[in-house]
Protein backbone atom coordinates (compact mmCIF):
# COMPACT_ATOMS: atom_id res chain seq x y z
CA UNK A 1 0.00 0.00 0.00
CA UNK A 2 1.44 3.54 -0.96
CA UNK A 3 2.12 5.77 1.93
CA UNK A 4 -0.48 8.59 2.06
CA UNK A 5 0.29 12.10 1.07
CA UNK A 6 2.86 10.84 -0.78
CA UNK A 7 5.65 10.81 2.50
CA UNK A 8 8.32 8.84 1.85
CA UNK A 9 8.83 5.73 3.17
CA UNK A 10 10.48 5.41 6.54
CA UNK A 11 9.74 9.00 7.66
CA UNK A 12 8.77 9.65 10.81
CA UNK A 13 6.57 11.93 12.68
CA UNK A 14 8.56 14.56 13.46
CA UNK A 15 9.78 14.49 9.76
CA UNK A 16 6.75 15.04 8.93
CA UNK A 17 5.72 17.59 11.53
CA UNK A 18 8.23 19.97 10.15
CA UNK A 19 7.29 19.74 6.93
CA UNK A 20 4.02 21.04 7.80
CA UNK A 21 5.53 23.80 10.09
CA UNK A 22 7.37 24.86 7.21
CA UNK A 23 5.43 27.41 5.18
CA UNK A 24 4.35 29.27 8.15
CA UNK A 25 7.75 29.72 9.22
CA UNK A 26 9.03 31.12 5.73
CA UNK A 27 6.48 33.81 6.06
CA UNK A 28 7.88 35.24 9.57
CA UNK A 29 10.55 37.01 8.02
CA UNK A 30 8.30 38.41 5.25
CA UNK A 31 5.64 39.89 8.35
CA UNK A 32 8.58 40.70 11.27
CA UNK A 33 9.47 43.96 10.45
CA UNK A 34 13.14 44.35 12.11
CA UNK A 35 13.25 46.76 14.47
CA UNK A 36 16.51 47.78 17.04
CA UNK A 37 15.78 49.33 20.92
CA UNK A 38 17.01 52.25 19.98
CA UNK A 39 15.91 54.00 16.69
CA UNK A 40 16.75 56.97 15.44
CA UNK A 41 14.15 60.00 15.52
CA UNK A 42 13.27 58.82 18.25
CA UNK A 43 14.28 60.28 22.39
CA UNK A 44 17.91 59.97 22.12
CA UNK A 45 18.35 58.33 18.61
CA UNK A 46 20.66 55.69 18.77
CA UNK A 47 22.20 56.47 22.13
CA UNK A 48 20.47 55.32 25.20
CA UNK A 49 19.71 58.07 27.25
CA UNK A 50 20.83 56.62 30.04
CA UNK A 51 24.55 56.41 29.35
CA UNK A 52 24.03 60.07 27.85
CA UNK A 53 23.79 60.69 31.45
CA UNK A 54 25.76 58.38 32.81
CA UNK A 55 23.15 57.35 35.01
CA UNK A 56 21.63 53.39 35.59
CA UNK A 57 18.06 52.72 34.77
CA UNK A 58 17.22 52.14 38.43
CA UNK A 59 18.78 55.73 38.84
CA UNK A 60 16.50 58.15 40.57
CA UNK A 61 15.29 61.53 40.28
CA UNK A 62 17.81 63.72 42.24
CA UNK A 63 20.09 61.19 40.66
CA UNK A 64 19.41 62.31 36.80
CA UNK A 65 19.18 65.65 37.56
CA UNK A 66 22.65 65.86 39.52
CA UNK A 67 23.90 64.05 36.54
CA UNK A 68 22.37 66.49 33.71
CA UNK A 69 24.12 69.37 35.69
CA UNK A 70 27.03 68.04 35.84
CA UNK A 71 26.82 67.65 31.90
CA UNK A 72 25.19 70.86 31.14
CA UNK A 73 28.37 72.52 32.24
CA UNK A 74 30.84 70.69 30.59
CA UNK A 75 29.27 70.53 27.31
CA UNK A 76 27.72 74.15 27.60
CA UNK A 77 28.87 75.61 24.17
CA UNK A 78 30.59 78.47 25.98
CA UNK A 79 32.81 76.05 27.90
CA UNK A 80 33.04 73.29 26.07
CA UNK A 81 36.13 73.14 23.28
CA UNK A 82 35.44 69.48 20.97
CA UNK A 83 38.38 67.50 19.92
CA UNK A 84 38.96 67.09 15.77
CA UNK A 85 36.21 64.41 15.44
CA UNK A 86 33.76 64.89 17.96
CA UNK A 87 30.87 66.21 17.79
CA UNK A 88 30.18 69.78 18.13
CA UNK A 89 29.37 71.75 21.67
CA UNK A 90 25.39 72.57 20.35
CA UNK A 91 24.91 68.49 19.43
CA UNK A 92 26.42 67.28 22.37
CA UNK A 93 24.44 69.92 24.67
CA UNK A 94 21.26 69.02 23.00
CA UNK A 95 21.97 65.39 23.32
CA UNK A 96 22.17 65.88 27.18
CA UNK A 97 18.96 68.36 27.70
CA UNK A 98 17.21 65.56 25.54
CA UNK A 99 18.05 62.82 27.74
CA UNK A 100 17.13 64.78 30.90
CA UNK A 101 13.95 66.02 29.24
CA UNK A 102 13.06 61.92 28.67
CA UNK A 103 14.31 60.70 32.11
CA UNK A 104 12.70 63.80 34.12
CA UNK A 105 9.07 62.77 33.35
CA UNK A 106 7.67 59.78 35.24
CA UNK A 107 4.98 59.01 31.65
CA UNK A 108 7.67 59.76 29.02
CA UNK A 109 10.48 57.63 30.65
CA UNK A 110 7.89 55.04 31.51
CA UNK A 111 7.43 54.78 27.22
CA UNK A 112 11.20 54.74 27.19
CA UNK A 113 11.84 51.97 29.47
CA UNK A 114 8.75 50.26 27.38
CA UNK A 115 10.79 50.68 24.24
CA UNK A 116 13.95 48.96 25.36
CA UNK A 117 12.50 45.84 26.48
CA UNK A 118 9.86 45.97 23.70
CA UNK A 119 11.84 47.02 20.38
CA UNK A 120 9.70 44.64 18.19
CA UNK A 121 6.63 47.33 19.20
CA UNK A 122 7.53 49.81 16.13
CA UNK A 123 5.12 51.41 15.00
CA UNK A 124 3.50 51.89 19.03
CA UNK A 125 6.64 53.45 20.02
CA UNK A 126 6.37 56.18 17.09
CA UNK A 127 2.70 56.41 18.04
CA UNK A 128 3.21 57.14 21.98
CA UNK A 129 6.28 59.37 21.08
CA UNK A 130 4.59 61.98 19.28
CA UNK A 131 1.50 61.57 20.86
CA UNK A 132 2.85 62.80 23.76
CA UNK A 133 5.39 65.37 22.07
CA UNK A 134 2.47 67.01 20.24
CA UNK A 135 -0.05 66.90 23.13
CA UNK A 136 -1.30 70.44 24.35
CA UNK A 137 0.99 71.30 27.31
CA UNK A 138 -1.98 73.12 28.93
CA UNK A 139 -4.53 71.30 30.64
CA UNK A 140 -7.70 70.91 28.38
CA UNK A 141 -9.83 71.27 31.00
CA UNK A 142 -7.74 74.96 31.97
CA UNK A 143 -8.40 76.30 28.48
CA UNK A 144 -12.17 75.85 28.57
CA UNK A 145 -12.78 76.82 31.34
CA UNK A 146 -11.11 80.28 31.05
CA UNK A 147 -13.08 80.01 27.36
CA UNK A 148 -16.52 80.45 28.99
CA UNK A 149 -15.47 82.45 31.52
CA UNK A 150 -14.33 84.89 29.50
CA UNK A 151 -17.29 84.58 26.99
CA UNK A 152 -19.88 84.99 29.95
CA UNK A 153 -18.16 88.02 31.02
CA UNK A 154 -18.61 89.34 27.17
CA UNK A 155 -22.06 88.40 27.73
CA UNK A 156 -22.70 90.20 30.94
CA UNK A 157 -20.98 93.52 29.54
CA UNK A 158 -22.92 93.01 25.88
CA UNK A 159 -26.42 92.76 27.89
CA UNK A 160 -25.67 95.66 29.68
CA UNK A 161 -24.90 97.83 27.13
CA UNK A 162 -27.82 97.05 25.32
CA UNK A 163 -30.53 97.67 28.32
CA UNK A 164 -28.73 100.95 28.85
CA UNK A 165 -29.15 102.05 25.47
CA UNK A 166 -33.39 100.85 25.55
CA UNK A 167 -33.12 102.67 28.58
CA UNK A 168 -32.13 106.32 26.71
CA UNK A 169 -34.48 105.42 23.87
CA UNK A 170 -37.58 104.76 26.82
CA UNK A 171 -35.87 108.09 28.25
CA UNK A 172 -36.95 110.39 24.76
CA UNK A 173 -40.00 108.86 23.75
CA UNK A 174 -43.03 111.74 25.69
CA UNK A 175 -45.00 109.08 27.01
CA UNK A 176 -42.51 107.65 29.04
CA UNK A 177 -40.42 110.35 30.05
CA UNK A 178 -43.74 112.85 30.91
CA UNK A 179 -44.19 110.13 33.71
CA UNK A 180 -41.12 110.17 34.63
CA UNK A 181 -40.81 113.61 35.21
CA UNK A 182 -43.94 113.63 37.41
CA UNK A 183 -43.28 111.23 39.46
CA UNK A 184 -39.86 113.08 39.80
CA UNK A 185 -41.55 116.00 40.79
CA UNK A 186 -43.36 114.36 43.28
CA UNK A 187 -40.51 112.99 44.91
CA UNK A 188 -38.85 116.20 45.03
CA UNK A 189 -35.94 114.60 43.16
CA UNK A 190 -35.34 117.21 40.37
CA UNK A 191 -35.43 120.50 43.25
CA UNK A 192 -32.42 118.77 44.31
CA UNK A 193 -30.75 119.07 41.12
CA UNK A 194 -31.42 122.36 40.77
CA UNK A 195 -29.96 123.67 44.26
CA UNK A 196 -28.54 127.17 44.28
CA UNK A 197 -25.77 128.62 46.74
CA UNK A 198 -22.31 127.15 46.97
CA UNK A 199 -23.77 123.93 45.37
CA UNK A 200 -24.67 125.99 42.29
CA UNK A 201 -23.90 123.64 39.09
CA UNK A 202 -23.24 124.73 35.51
CA UNK A 203 -26.55 123.96 33.37
CA UNK A 204 -24.94 121.21 31.61
CA UNK A 205 -24.38 119.72 34.88
CA UNK A 206 -27.71 119.72 35.99
CA UNK A 207 -28.85 118.73 32.81
CA UNK A 208 -26.78 115.50 32.89
CA UNK A 209 -28.24 115.29 36.48
CA UNK A 210 -32.05 115.88 35.41
CA UNK A 211 -31.13 112.96 32.50
CA UNK A 212 -29.48 110.14 35.13
CA UNK A 213 -33.05 110.60 37.19
CA UNK A 214 -35.48 110.35 34.93
CA UNK A 215 -33.63 107.36 33.85
CA UNK A 216 -33.17 105.84 36.84
CA UNK A 217 -37.01 106.00 37.17
CA UNK A 218 -37.46 104.56 34.35
CA UNK A 219 -35.18 101.22 35.00
CA UNK A 220 -37.48 101.10 38.74
CA UNK A 221 -41.10 101.68 36.66
CA UNK A 222 -40.79 99.68 33.74
CA UNK A 223 -39.85 95.82 33.46
CA UNK A 224 -38.39 95.81 30.18
CA UNK A 225 -38.48 91.81 28.52
CA UNK A 226 -36.78 90.02 25.83
CA UNK A 227 -33.45 91.08 24.17
CA UNK A 228 -33.26 94.24 26.65
CA UNK A 229 -33.94 92.74 29.51
CA UNK A 230 -31.85 93.46 32.63
CA UNK A 231 -29.14 91.23 32.55
CA UNK A 232 -29.29 88.58 35.21
CA UNK A 233 -25.99 86.66 36.40
CA UNK A 234 -28.21 83.29 35.90
CA UNK A 235 -28.12 83.68 32.39
CA UNK A 236 -24.46 83.68 31.64
CA UNK A 237 -22.95 80.75 29.53
CA UNK A 238 -21.22 79.88 32.78
CA UNK A 239 -24.03 79.44 35.10
CA UNK A 240 -25.89 77.94 32.79
CA UNK A 241 -23.35 75.04 32.29
CA UNK A 242 -22.97 75.10 36.09
CA UNK A 243 -26.72 74.66 36.47
CA UNK A 244 -27.49 72.76 33.46
CA UNK A 245 -27.46 69.23 35.63
CA UNK A 246 -30.60 70.56 37.60
CA UNK A 247 -32.13 71.72 34.40
CA UNK A 248 -32.07 68.41 32.84
CA UNK A 249 -33.55 67.16 36.59
CA UNK A 250 -36.38 69.62 36.36
CA UNK A 251 -37.20 69.32 32.70
CA UNK A 252 -37.40 65.64 32.98
CA UNK A 253 -39.88 65.84 35.96
CA UNK A 254 -41.95 68.61 34.53
CA UNK A 255 -42.53 66.31 31.82
CA UNK A 256 -43.29 63.34 33.30
CA UNK A 257 -45.57 65.18 35.52
CA UNK A 258 -47.08 66.92 32.21
CA UNK A 259 -47.52 63.17 30.90
CA UNK A 260 -49.44 61.93 33.95
CA UNK A 261 -51.54 64.30 34.25
CA UNK A 262 -52.73 65.36 30.74
CA UNK A 263 -52.14 62.31 29.29
CA UNK A 264 -52.83 59.28 31.46
CA UNK A 265 -55.30 61.33 33.98
CA UNK A 266 -56.77 63.22 31.01
CA UNK A 267 -56.48 66.54 33.51
CA UNK A 268 -57.55 70.01 31.64
CA UNK A 269 -54.55 72.41 31.24
CA UNK A 270 -54.07 74.94 33.28
CA UNK A 271 -52.97 78.74 32.56
CA UNK A 272 -49.43 78.39 32.69
CA UNK A 273 -49.83 75.64 30.26
CA UNK A 274 -52.14 77.00 28.31
CA UNK A 275 -49.61 79.71 27.40
CA UNK A 276 -47.08 76.88 26.63
CA UNK A 277 -49.22 75.31 24.28
CA UNK A 278 -49.21 78.51 22.55
CA UNK A 279 -46.18 79.81 22.22
CA UNK A 280 -44.78 76.15 21.29
CA UNK A 281 -47.33 76.47 18.09
CA UNK A 282 -45.98 80.05 17.90
CA UNK A 283 -42.29 78.83 17.77
CA UNK A 284 -41.54 81.57 19.99
CA UNK A 285 -39.02 81.72 22.43
CA UNK A 286 -39.72 82.44 26.17
CA UNK A 287 -37.80 85.69 25.84
CA UNK A 288 -40.30 86.68 22.97
CA UNK A 289 -43.32 85.46 24.36
CA UNK A 290 -42.70 87.05 28.07
CA UNK A 291 -41.99 90.50 25.59
CA UNK A 292 -45.45 90.39 24.43
CA UNK A 293 -48.11 92.67 26.41
CA UNK A 294 -50.64 91.13 29.13
CA UNK A 295 -53.64 92.32 27.20
CA UNK A 296 -52.22 89.79 23.89
CA UNK A 297 -52.22 87.01 25.54
CA UNK A 298 -55.56 87.22 27.16
CA UNK A 299 -56.65 87.23 23.53
CA UNK A 300 -55.10 84.41 23.26
CA UNK A 301 -56.67 82.61 25.70
CA UNK A 302 -59.94 83.73 25.27
CA UNK A 303 -60.07 82.19 21.23
CA UNK A 304 -58.22 79.38 23.07
CA UNK A 305 -55.42 78.97 20.89
CA UNK A 306 -54.18 75.99 22.55
CA UNK A 307 -56.47 73.97 20.53
CA UNK A 308 -54.78 73.24 17.16
CA UNK A 309 -57.86 74.10 15.03
CA UNK A 310 -58.47 77.47 16.81
CA UNK A 311 -54.92 78.50 16.35
CA UNK A 312 -55.02 77.27 12.31
CA UNK A 313 -57.60 79.69 12.02
CA UNK A 314 -56.22 82.62 13.84
CA UNK A 315 -52.65 82.56 11.68
CA UNK A 316 -54.66 82.25 8.91
CA UNK A 317 -56.96 85.46 9.84
CA UNK A 318 -52.89 86.91 10.79
CA UNK A 319 -51.88 86.32 7.28
CA UNK A 320 -54.58 87.50 5.56
CA UNK A 321 -54.18 90.56 7.96
CA UNK A 322 -50.89 90.76 6.86
CA UNK A 323 -51.60 90.46 3.07
CA UNK A 324 -53.97 93.79 3.63
CA UNK A 325 -51.57 96.30 5.02
CA UNK A 326 -48.88 95.10 2.78
CA UNK A 327 -51.78 95.75 -0.20
CA UNK A 328 -52.40 98.88 1.31
CA UNK A 329 -49.26 100.76 2.42
CA UNK A 330 -47.77 102.80 -0.42
CA UNK A 331 -44.27 101.69 0.20
CA UNK A 332 -45.48 98.04 -0.85
CA UNK A 333 -47.19 99.28 -3.92
CA UNK A 334 -44.31 100.97 -5.31
CA UNK A 335 -42.07 97.95 -4.92
CA UNK A 336 -44.26 95.71 -6.48
CA UNK A 337 -44.94 98.49 -9.61
CA UNK A 338 -40.69 98.28 -9.68
CA UNK A 339 -41.08 94.50 -9.81
CA UNK A 340 -43.43 94.58 -12.53
CA UNK A 341 -42.09 97.24 -15.11
CA UNK A 342 -38.12 97.53 -14.37
CA UNK A 343 -37.61 94.68 -11.81
CA UNK A 344 -34.07 93.18 -11.60
CA UNK A 345 -34.45 91.39 -15.12
CA UNK A 346 -34.39 94.71 -17.06
CA UNK A 347 -31.75 97.29 -17.62
CA UNK A 348 -33.69 101.00 -17.97
CA UNK A 349 -31.80 103.65 -19.35
CA UNK A 350 -32.78 107.33 -17.66
CA UNK A 351 -32.89 110.10 -20.41
CA UNK A 352 -31.56 113.38 -18.90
Amino acid sequence: MAPALGWPRGAGAASRRWLVLLPPLLLVPLLARPAGALVEGLYCGTRDCYEVLGVSRSAGKAEIARAYRQLARRYHPDRYRPEPGDQSAEEAFLLVATAYETLKDEETRKDYDYMLDHPEEYYSHYYHYYSRRLAPKVDVRIVILVSVCAISVFQYFSWWNSYNKAISYLATVPKYRIQAIEIAKEQGLLKKAKEKGRNKKSKEEMRDEEENIIKNIIKSKIDIKGGYQKPQIRDLLLFQIVLAPFHLCSYIAWYCRWIYNFNIKGKEYGEEERLYIIRKSMKMSQSQFDSLEDHQKETFLKRELWIKENYEVYKQEQEEELKKKLANDPRWKRYRRWMKNEGPGRLTFVDD
